[in-house]
């Protein structure tokens, strides 16, 4: 997979704004949507709802990875 840019428009909570993700992330953010059976916007609107002040690419790209990561971590 390419590590180029993609930029989309999603709408969120009724107003539009740009994301910009590395394909690889995109296509992993249409699965887990896709899972759950919501649309991307639908996926991203929760993922803005509890990111605080995190960056909203970076919000995403960390809810991405955290659903890679095992489901039980020993410390």
């Amino acid at each position: 997979m390419s590590a180029t840019i993609v930029k989309r428009s999603i709408s969120i909570a009724g107003h539009r704004t740009s994301v910009s993700l590395e394909e690889a992330f995109w296509s992993r953010l249409r699965d887990l949507a896709a899972a759950r059976r919501l649309s991307i916007a639908a996926m991203v609107a929760e993922i803005d709802a509890t990111r605080g002040a995190a960056n909203l690419s970076s919000a995403i790209r960390v809810r991405v990875l955290e659903s890679c990561a095992p489901a039980s971590r020993d410390a």
